[in-house]
C-alpha cells in the first residue's frame, strides 16, 4: 500500500476533525506516533494526546513539517487563512486533503503554490464509529496514487467513493449532513414508543437498532428500498398504517427538501 510510513497531519481538531483522528487510529491504517494534530483550542489537543495517543501542537506548520498528507480539517471560513500560513512548508512531496465543505478545488489550489496536490472530501461524523460516508475528488495536480490513498484513509473509517466535483454540494446535503437528518427520527421514533409504555432507555436501543438493521439490509443486500419496504408492509397489517401516516406527513418530501436545502447552503458557502 502507498500509505506505508507515511505520516498523517490534521489541521483542526474540532468535532469532525478528532472524529476522523480516532476513527483512523482506531482503524490501524496510522499509528498514533505517525499522526499530528494542530489546533490553537488546547482543551481539544489535550483531549486527543490522551485518548488517541497523537502528537499535538498549537502550531500548524510543526504538523506540516511532519506529515507527509495534510488534512486541513478547518471551517470554509478561515480556510484560506490557514492555507497562508502554511503555504511556504508545502512542497510537490506532500499531498493537501480538505475536508471544508463547499470550498471548490480551484479556489483551495489557487491558494497555494503552483503545483500543489490537493484533494477534496466530504465525510460525515460518522467516522467516530467508523461508519462514515465519504466521497473524494481530486485536483488538477493530484495523481490517481493520490485518489487511493485518500480513498484507502477515508474508507477506514467507512466507505468511501470518488465522485466528480460538481456533484460534491450534492453530497454535503446527503451524507454530510445526514446523519443530523436521521438522529431527530430515532428520538422521535422512541417518542412514539415512549407514549406507547415502552421505557426511554429501551425505546432508544430499538429505535436506532431498527435504523442501523434497515441500513446495512439496504447495503449488503443491494436490494432497492421500496422493494425492501414491500417485504415488511403485508396487506392491511400494521406496517402500512404507519407508512400512512408518514406519507400523510410528507416524509418524502421532508428529506429530498432538507438534501436540496443543504446542497445548496454547501453551493453558497463555496462561493
Amino acid at each position: 500500500m502507498s500509505l506505508e510510513g507515511k505520516k498523517l497531519g490534521f489541521i483542526g481538531t474540532g468535532k469532525m476533525g478528532s472524529a476522523l483522528i480516532k476513527g483512523i487510529c482506531n482503524a490501524g491504517l496510522f499509528s498514533p506516533s505517525g499522526v499530528y494534530a494542530s489546533d490553537l483550542y488546547e482543551p481539544s489537543l489535550d483531549e486527543l494526546k490522551q485518548s488517541a495517543g497523537v502528537n499535538v501542537s498549537t502550531d500548524n506548520a510543526a504538523t506540516v513539517i511532519n506529515s507527509d498528507i495534510i488534512v486541513l480539517a478547518v471551517k470554509p471560513q478561515i480556510l484560506k487563512k490557514v492555507i497562508a500560513g502554511i503555504k511556504e512548508d508545502i512542497g510537490s512531496d506532500k499531498l493537501v486533503i480538505s475536508i471544508a465543505a463547499g470550498v471548490k478545488l480551484a479556489d483551495i489550489e489557487r491558494e497555494f503554490n503552483e503545483g500543489t496536490r490537493v484533494i477534496r472530501v466530504m465525510p460525515n461524523i460518522a467516522a467516530t464509529v467508523a461508519e462514515a460516508a465519504s466521497a473524494i475528488t481530486q485536483g488538477s495536480n493530484a495523481s490517481k496514487e493520490d485518489a487511493e490513498d485518500a480513498l484507502a484513509i477515508f474508507g477506514s473509517v467507512g466507505s468511501a467513493i470518488q465522485v466528480p466535483e460538481n456533484l460534491m454540494d450534492a453530497v454535503t446535503g446527503l451524507s454530510g449532513s445526514g446523519p443530523a437528518y436521521i438522529f431527530p427520527v430515532i428520538e422521535a421514533m422512541a417518542d412514539g414508543a415512549v407514549y406507547e409504555g415502552l421505557d426511554r432507555k429501551s425505546a432508544l436501543v430499538l429505535a436506532a437498532q431498527t435504523v442501523l438493521g434497515a441500513a446495512k439490509m439496504a447495503l449488503e443486500t443491494e436490494t432497492h428500498p421500496g422493494e425492501l419496504k414491500d417485504m415488511v408492509t403485508s396487506p392491511a397489517g400494521t406496517t402500512i398504517r404507519g407508512i400512512k401516516v408518514l406519507e400523510e406527513y410528507g416524509i418524502r418530501s421532508a428529506f429530498m427538501q432538507a438534501v436540496i436545502e443543504s446542497s445548496n447552503r454547501s453551493k453558497e458557502l463555496g462561493k
